[in-house]
């Protein structure tokens, strides 16, 4: 992709008629370096997150940067005993796109979206779709644009101390 080029989650914004903007940066190793990078606080760094609720049923989690998925807030929300997070293979299978870089905007699979609910009136960044860009939108057009439900699916993210209980479980 050169310079020029619009990264593929920006071309489905556009499509969609979200107004948005690209921001590119470089490469970044946490949330927080690329909230420095990216020129916003940590939690409008908004993660995509893939979730599966059975074989070949998966959705998008919409994820402040600085809160976690709540699995039982979730579980409650969607009606279902157990959800998981495919591996990164899966992901991009599903989704067309890298971890990292995920979006629900353009992806290979039109999935439901799921925001928590302290996204509304934020400016948030999202995925582009490639390594070092990111989407600049509003998050309730970027809501309504996308059809998702809004609801308290999130816990503040809290530094683990011990090791064996993370809240950043991959299936609960």
């Amino acid at each position: 992709m050169t310079a020029n080029d619009r990264p593929p989650g920006a071309v489905a914004a556009e499509q969609m008629g979200l107004a948005h903007r690209v921001v590119r940066h470089g490469s970044v190793r946490s949330l927080a370096e690329a909230a420095v990078a990216r020129g916003v606080e940590p939690v409008d760094v908004v993660k995509t997150m893939v979730v599966r609720r059975a074989e070949d049923d998966y959705l998008f989690v919409l994820v402040p940067g600085d809160r976690v998925i709540s699995w039982p807030k979730l579980r409650s929300l969607l009606g279902v005993n157990r959800l998981s997070m495919p591996n990164a293979d899966e992901a991009l299978a599903v989704t067309g796109y890298p971890r990292g870089t995920i979006t629900p905007f353009g992806a290979k699979t039109a999935l439901p979206v799921i925001a928590d609910e302290g996204l509304a009136g934020r400016a948030i960044t999202l995925g582009a779709g490639v390594n070092n860009a990111a989407i600049v939108v509003d998050a309730d057009q970027a809501v309504a644009a996308l059809d998702a439900q809004v609801a308290d699916i999130t816990d503040p993210d809290e530094p683990i101390t011990d090791p064996t209980s993370s809240p950043h479980s991959r299936e609960s």
